[in-house]
């Protein structure tokens, strides 16, 4: 048995990080404002290569963008170094900065809990207009690139993820990366989860955006870690590779690599003074590692993932408004516009836009372990407060090709039940609806082994929901809660799940 498939390691990573009503007052955590870590990696001793901050507008809708799982290949698709840019901005870029008498705090593109930014973004690309072929990492502060290798690496990546397609004929290859502390310092071992949330949410960008520019992107979670850690010289105590995304399509096949990949320990700027350690954040990652091409291959194997829950014959369909009536404001301007609402008015919202938030989001993602045309490891349960036409209750979203229904598990006005859940917080009780992701990590687990933890948590980050409330001036905020009371909330039909992730939605208090 292979690590990846000894599941015990992911049920006792996930049950140890669970929040409860005791835990979170047994174990309190106090934040060290004068350790709060750098939310830039920083390498010293590399050149930076600025990259160009005008762009051409896509002019495409947000509500498409996100509702497209995959760009047909039309012959040759790289993008040039402005596109690149483009790609980079929109899902890590710095999009503005407020000032306040301690410091600065900067905010990107892309949803991230607390604001800590742990997600890293590496480029491995042949020579595109613009830009020679390379290794580089994304300096978000700078908005540049640093090179850390010269030449095309591509073939690398081609073996480590066991030839896959995508990869093969991509001309660029973003790597995605978590950095331990940067998240820890706030959220100690439950980081791990935080990955996939922060991850997620960049992807649904990415995808977006490179939907927009009619660039092919697929996400690839079946790699060999060490392969990939040691060819962009990451400190795998400190980082680790969490997902790869290949961009754009070409008929030319990857060169051999230029060289023996060395290592490059390359100095970076301390985070901290001192970082603290939680082993339990490295054990879940190392246990969900795949180690051969072998392991990769069988990982991908090309079995479908039938959705777990569906809901009653007679359920409540969704009223999304058709592709020539949604709202139009671009892409782009969705992502400038975007931010996670700190306090919601308790206003109703309008069943249309409570449908096209639900039918737009769960619209399939391109990956390389799931079906693109709709299927998700994740389930939606929802707790409705205030959405014209629907009455207050939980719900079931059940979403599949050919139907999208609610089905009304109980009647009733829960927002007090939404608060407690939401980790006593007052932004679940007063949205207008709000979306908790269960997923039946048995299934999942089995089916994946540990990696599929991984997976589990990147899809359910809520990204395309986030997209899609703002697409329509609504507010969003993503939340953590406690885990097993929101399984008992909407048990019996949620029994034997286990809660991933929540999504607060609603008409935001103030200006939008």
């Amino acid at each position: 048995m292979t690590a990846n498939r000894d599941t015990d390691a992911a049920w006792k990573y996930h049950n140890g990080t669970k929040h409860s009503y005791h835990s979170v007052r047994v174990h309190p955590h106090f934040l060290d404002w004068d350790n709060k870590p750098l939310l830039f990696k920083i390498y010293p001793t590399l050149e930076v290569m600025r990259l160009p901050k005008e762009f051409k507008q896509t002019g495409v809708a947000a509500l498409s963008a996100i509702a497209t799982t995959n760009v047909p290949v039309q012959g040759e698709a790289a993008p040039d170094l402005e596109k690149l840019a483009q790609l980079l901005f929109l899902s890590a870029g710095v999009t503005k900065s407020k000032k306040y008498p301690g410091g600065e705090i900067f905010f990107r593109a892309a949803a991230c809990t607390g604001a800590l930014y742990e997600i890293e973004l590496y480029i491995v690309c042949a020579d595109l207009p613009g830009l020679e072929a390379g290794i580089y990492h994304f300096g978000a502060a700078e908005f540049g690139l640093r090179g850390l290798r010269k030449g095309d690496y591509r073939q690398v990546l081609v073996e480590a993820t066991a030839t896959e397609p995508a990869v093969a004929c991509a001309p660029v290859i973003i790597i995605c990366t978590g950095t331990y502390w940067r998240n820890a310092w706030k959220y100690r071992s439950r980081t791990y989860r935080h990955f996939g949330w922060d991850n997620g949410t960049i992807l649904a960008n990415l995808l977006a955006v490179s939907s927009a520019l009619t660039l092919p992107a697929k996400i690839v979670c079946a790699f060999n870690d060490t392969q990939v850690n040691r060819l962009i010289g990451v400190d795998t105590q400190r980082e680790g590779t969490f997902s790869i995304v290949a961009i754009g399509h070409t008929s030319t096949v990857p060169p051999s690599p230029p060289g023996k990949i060395e290592p490059l320990e390359l100095p970076v700027v301390p985070y901290s003074k001192a970082e603290v350690d939680y082993p339990a954040m490295r054990q879940m990652h190392e246990a969900s590692s795949l180690v051969s091409a072998e392991e990769v291959a069988v990982w991908r194997r090309n079995d479908a993932w039938q959705q777990g829950a569906t809901a009653k014959t007679d359920g409540i369909a969704l009223q999304p408004p058709s592709d020539a009536d949604i709202p139009r404001d671009a892409i782009e301007q969705i992502i400038l516009r975007r931010g996670s609402t700190r306090k919601f008015s308790q206003e109703s919202i309008t069943f249309a836009q409570f449908s096209t938030m639900l039918d737009r989001a769960t619209r399939g993602v391109h990956t390389d372990f799931l079906d693109p045309l709709g299927t998700l490891l994740n389930d939606l349960y929802l707790i409705v407060n205030n959405v014209d036409g629907l009455a207050s209750g939980a719900y079931l979203y059940a979403y599949a090709r050919d139907r999208q229904e609610l089905e009304l598990l109980k009647a009733g006005n829960f927002r007090k039940q939404a608060e407690h859940l939401g980790l006593e917080q007052e932004l679940p009780a007063d949205a207008s609806v709000d979306v908790f992701f269960l997923a039946d990590l048995h299934r999942v687990l089995g089916r994946f082994g540990n990696r599929g933890y991984r997976a589990v948590q990147l899809e359910a980050g809520g990204g395309k929901l986030y997209i899609a409330a703002y697409a329509q001036r609504v507010g969003a905020s993503g939340l953590t809660f406690y885990d097993d009371d929101v399984v008992s909330f909407f048990s019996p039909h949620a029994k034997g799940k286990n809660a991933i992730f929540l999504v607060a939605l609603g008409n935001s208090a103030g200006k939008r």
